[in-house]
């Protein structure tokens, strides 16, 4: 007995244009109402869409909030400044003004908080934040091998080990200074970051 073959989607195609401005509501929305008065009906007015546009594409107001986040963390570049202590500096100035915007700090720890008890959501946080943005690591490791300041690492499984590494120590860093203790990612503590970032504790600050 021959299986027969998938049916066919139905239904309208997903518009990307559609999309954009819901994302760009959700965020307008966090920065006007915050998150708790954030309603999916409030975004899709905003976004000029119906109710059921936006519940076909996101399940929950979790779900939108993390994807609206997400789209601003993928405008980090990692900047070529001649060096990797430069380079790092700059992507983590970008980093640290992005979490400075009202829209990504009360999304991010609102979406946070609630992935304490939410499997499915930390998951979501995880594939369309963290894994993203770790290219930039890895950008910036092979830019540093190119110029000689890093050495090469044959073993792809050590080199995503690390990569793993450097990324949870520099947005773990620039979390929480911004987001948990409220203080400025300033030009001087990003300097001092990357520091000892590179060089490690034990390295004498520059006179």
């Amino acid at each position: 007995m021959q299986s027969r073959p998938p049916a066919a989607r139905t239904g309208r195609p997903r518009s990307a244009a559609a999309d954009a401005a819901i994302l760009a509501a959700t965020r307008q929305a966090l920065v006007e109402l915050g998150w708790s008065r954030l309603t999916l009906g409030d975004v899709a007015t905003r976004a000029g869409v119906a109710k059921t546009t936006l519940y076909r594409r996101w399940p929950g107001k979790c779900e939108l909030v993390v994807d609206a986040v997400a789209e601003l963390f993928d405008e980090l570049r990692l900047p070529d400044r001649g060096c990797l202590a430069a380079d790092i500096e700059g992507v983590v100035l970008q980093f640290a003004a992005i979490l400075g915007r009202p829209e990504a700090r009360s999304g991010l720890m609102a979406v946070v908080a609630e992935s304490t008890r939410d499997d499915a959501l930390r998951e979501r946080i995880r594939a369309s934040i963290v894994d993203r943005q770790k290219r930039l690591v890895l950008e910036g490791r092979a830019r540093a091998q190119e110029r000689g300041e890093l050495p090469a690492e044959p073993d792809p499984a050590e080199t995503a080990r690390t990569a793993d590494l450097i990324f949870d120590m520099v947005a773990g860093a620039v979390v929480h200074r911004t987001l948990v203790s409220g203080e400025p990612a300033d030009e001087q503590w990003v300097r001092g970051f990357t520091r000892v970032l590179l060089l490690g504790l034990t390295a004498r600050p520059a006179r």
